[in-house]
């Protein structure tokens, strides 16, 4: 159940919410996922049995075309998520089905992709659907100042791990795809990012441990995938998504658009919070670092992150 501080807190931050869903609908274009996909291409299956040999996507491209596409399947829960969180009234409720209409589409297309140009095992695909989505995603009762921290990373993440997947796949179709996905991210990145500064204004220190407890905790929500380690680490490796794209094109962009180390006025535990994300920062520079020195040793050539 939502507190009354925190009701109290979306309740100020409302017209803040408001004024941005109409500079995201201003902004958002429509697309419409059916024109991205080579229907020509496509076979049916039980006439031709899908075979490994017909794929066009590397075994990489083929892992973060999947644990992309998974994370995007398990939209219902990410929906009773943010519903719960932030209501169904006003701009809030506005944006959360907005939101949700949005990336629906995401998952639509990019599975169709992936069957008509059968660029992954079809029934390896549903089985990991089907396991995803059973899982489910939970939040952990997130607080609405720790929820909008910690969507403000996780879709820039997203967006940076859609738009080097699409690089990867060196495929011009599965490119345009995913580019177009990854736009989308960074509109609802903006949406996000915006409230933060916001909540910053009325609750400086507040939001500041907010945004390091989420910081320093975070995860993708495609944690629950199965062997998710294993597949984080391959994609790392190839350069998709790794400690240096969190750390230069996530973790510190944000930072610097709140002016998160040039805040004033924190009470001390706000001020503790910050120092711990300093010396943070700190320690995963220097990690993503040593994975670097160790791909190069090992001859493991990397994709570079985009910002743009």
């Amino acid at each position: 159940m939502t507190s009354t501080p925190d009701i109290n807190l979306l309740h100020e931050l409302e017209p803040v919410a408001a004024a941005n869903l109409n500079r995201h609908l201003d902004l958002a274009t429509e697309w419409m996922p059916h024109e991205y996909v080579p229907w020509s291409q496509g076979r049916d299956f039980d006439t031709l049995p899908w075979d490994p040999e017909q794929s066009r996507l590397s075994d990489v491209a083929q892992i973060a075309f999947e644990v992309n596409l998974l994370t995007e399947d398990n939209l219902p829960s990410y929906h009773r998520e943010i519903a719960t969180i932030f209501g169904r009234d006003s701009a809030w409720g506005a944006w959360v089905h907005r939101w949700t209409a949005e990336e629906g589409r995401h998952s639509i297309v990019m599975r169709d992709y992936l069957m008509v140009t059968r660029g992954v095992d079809p029934v390896g695909l549903e089985r990991g659907r089907m396991h995803q989505m059973q899982k489910g995603f939970d939040s952990g009762d997130k607080t609405p100042l720790r929820t909008i921290a910690y969507v403000s990373f996780q879709e820039l993440a997203t967006r940076i791990s859609h738009r080097n997947t699409g690089r990867f796949t060196q495929d011009p179709i599965a490119e345009k795809l995913l580019t177009r996905v990854a736009a989308d991210e960074n509109l609802h990145m903006i949406f996000y990012r915006n409230l933060v500064a916001a909540a910053l204004e009325l609750t400086p220190s507040a939001t500041v441990q907010a945004i390091a407890e989420e910081l320093m905790t975070f995860q993708m929500p495609g944690t629950g995938i199965e062997n998710f380690e294993t597949k984080a680490k391959q994609i790392a490796k190839a350069g998709i998504y790794n400690l240096r794209n969190h750390h230069d094109d996530v973790v510190t962009p944000l930072l610097r658009h709140w002016k998160f180390f040039e805040l004033t006025g924190l009470d001390a535990p706000a001020e503790q919070a910050r120092e711990n994300v300093g010396h943070y920062l700190t320690a995963l520079d220097g990690l993503a670092r040593r994975y670097e020195e160790k791909y190069a040793a090992a001859g493991q050539g990397t994709l570079a992150a985009t910002s743009a």
